[in-house]
């Protein structure tokens, strides 16, 4: 079987062409970690299957929804927060569930079809060092309101973005009902964040559950139990004029997606930023591991 890797540029070439014919199966990928492991993975695992798999990754999210829709893609790792605010414009705050099935009915409208969420939620989460959070007893965001309104002294870090926006920390606080002066909050990149919470520069911050900082530098995420954050199930997508043409697919994509969850994203995701494996390897392992390939 034909194993392609497309560019940006190699995937305007090919236009309008769809592969909705038997066995043939367009993956697309987004440019981080997660999805490049994801779009290796399931390059690997269909082709292991018998179909005939080209993979298209590296692309943004909008341009990849895009050749989705346009049939250029049959098959990617979308999140459902990420369907429901983006790509359908909405804003209101809606359990796990409900935001599965909210994208599951808009995007079926697209000829879009949404298989089996995993246990993958890769959404906002506070996090603090294991062994601070530990001393403090400190599991959940009640827990750090609590020990914030008993006068508590940490440094908060978060990104300028998660800082300003409208679903962001001020009304974080305002759900578990704390609050914490500008003097100790501060702000910095994204991707310094992880190594400044290791480091102790910061006490508590703002981090992506599925990292794979967070396990090896040893964070705790707190538990949001008020259910504040959207959620962001991962989940395959693929065309229903690909399902048609190939209707074993929707069970061996499930198959795939009922193996992933929170901790084992992170771990795959940490294999490629802290240990610096190939993505390639850490795809054909896991496939390895788990007899699917």
């Amino acid at each position: 079987m034909k194993r392609v890797m497309m560019t940006l540029s190699g995937l305007a070439l090919a236009g309008a062409m769809t592969s909705a014919q038997a066995n043939e199966i367009n993956v697309g990928g987004k440019n981080y970690t997660e999805q490049l492991i994801l779009a290796n993975m399931t390059e690997l695992y269909l082709d292991d299957l018998g179909y005939d798999v080209t993979r298209r990754d590296g692309m943004g999210s909008a341009v990849l929804r895009q050749a989705q829709e346009n049939g250029q893609i049959d098959l990617y790792w979308e999140y459902t927060g990420t369907s429901l605010i983006v790509y359908n414009d909405i804003s209101e705050s809606l359990s796990r569930e409900a935001t599965y099935d909210k994208v599951k009915e808009l995007d079926a409208e697209k000829g879009l079809v949404w298989l089996e969420p995993s246990d993958a939620n890769n959404t906002y989460a506070m996090a603090m060092r294991e062994d601070h959070a530990e001393e403090h007893g400190i599991a959940t965001l009640e827990d750090l309101a609590d020990e914030v309104n008993n006068d508590m002294d940490l440094t908060v870090g978060l990104d300028t973005e998660f800082y300003s926006r409208n679903d962001g920390w001020r009304p974080l606080q305002e759900t578990y009902d704390f609050k914490v002066g500008r003097s100790d909050i501060v702000r910095m990149d994204t991707g310094l964040m992880y190594s400044a919470l290791r480091d102790s520069e910061v006490d508590v911050a703002v981090v992506f559950s599925t990292d794979g900082r967070v396990p090896a530098f040893d964070l705790r995420i707190l538990e949001d139990t008020k259910g504040y954050f959207p959620a962001y199930a991962l989940t395959p997508v693929v065309r229903e004029e690909t399902l048609e043409a190939n209707p074993e697919l929707a069970e061996q994509m499930n198959a795939l997606s009922a193996l992933l969850d929170d901790e084992t994203m992170a771990s795959l995701n940490a294999r490629v930023d802290v240990e610096r494996e190939t993505i390639e390897d850490v795809a054909q392992s896991f496939l390895e591991e788990q007899d699917l390939i």
